[in-house]
């Protein structure tokens, strides 16, 4: 295994782990999902070029078109959110109290 691939493990890794154990704020929740998918849109970025494939050079665009997307979607529930409870602690958005 590379040192570049490697690295991209890692950073998927412990994006994931910080998403499972940091689960107070929003804001953190969305930084770990904003790392996955940086780590996801580099990683399809390198493949094509170490595979010598130009069949695969459209898919880390799409990649970060929903990346945007899911950033956009993410900020707007943080901004709501904090309008509505005043905090964005993820306990706070719980759907069973509704």
């Amino acid at each position: 295994m590379s040192l570049l691939h490697l690295s991209f493990y890692s950073s998927f890794t412990l994006s994931t782990l910080g998403l499972a154990f940091h689960r107070t704020h929003l804001i953190s929740a969305l930084l770990c999902l904003e790392n996955m998918m940086l780590s996801i849109y580099i990683a399809l970025s390198s493949w094509p070029i170490e595979s010598q494939m130009t069949t695969f050079t459209m898919m880390p665009m799409l990649t970060l078109t929903f990346s945007a997307c899911e950033a956009g979607t993410g900020l707007a529930m943080l901004v709501a959110s904090t309008r509505t409870y005043g905090s964005d602690h993820l306990h706070n958005l719980n759907l069973l109290q509704c």
